[in-house]
């Protein structure tokens, strides 16, 4: 389980979460790219414990549904939670996902399990791609048909990988509403 840290965030919408060990690297690289591609203030921490309570021995996994829900119910800090885990995610209907992420909710997390390259500027390009995805479903938005939309279903390293930074005009648009709607009620 958790522990609260209550400290201030400022403006950050968003609290970046590690769960157990993970290269801070990663954080950092995810934590700016939200910031610079969405425009959403995110701050790093706080660091919580191994998920051993999702843990599914017979799969060799962790539950994401079962850390989105302590991600959820932490209370302090910024509205939103991502969280960064090196463990395999899984969910009781899929073998595998690189992120999960409550459609308009509260909380994400994205795994690096999978994502590791021979390269790590694509080990870090795909963690960002996945986390911009992630959030984007916090802001309630769903998957998109168009090609090279970072809101596109990735099944495969593949698919991730021909996707850019970028997400078409219209999930631009609605995110980017989205946000100032947040900010507004906010302030």
């Amino acid at each position: 389980m958790h522990t609260n840290h209550s400290k201030p965030t400022g403006q950050a919408l968003l609290d970046l979460i590690l769960v157990g060990r993970v290269n801070t690297t990663y954080a950092s690289i995810v934590a700016a790219n939200l910031q610079a591609v969405i425009g959403i203030n995110t701050d790093i921490g706080p660091t919580i414990a191994k998920p051993h309570y999702a843990y599914m021995p017979g799969r060799g996994q962790y539950n994401a549904d079962r850390i989105l829900k302590e991600l959820s119910e932490m209370n302090d800090g910024a509205p939103f939670k991502l969280g960064l885990i090196e463990y395999d995610l899984c969910t009781p209907i899929l073998t595998f996902v690189y992120g999960e992420s409550q459609l308009g909710g509260k909380a994400a997390l994205v795994s690096l399990h999978r994502l590791l390259a021979d390269d790590p500027t694509v080990a870090y390009q795909r963690a960002v791609k996945i986390s911009l995805h992630e959030v984007g479903h916090l802001l309630g938005i769903g998957h998109c048909w168009s090609l090279g939309c970072l809101m596109r279903f990735s099944s495969n390293m593949e698919a991730l990988d021909s996707l850019s930074t970028i997400f078409c005009s219209t999930c631009e648009y609605e995110i980017k509403r989205r946000l100032k709607t947040l900010m507004n009620s906010l302030s």
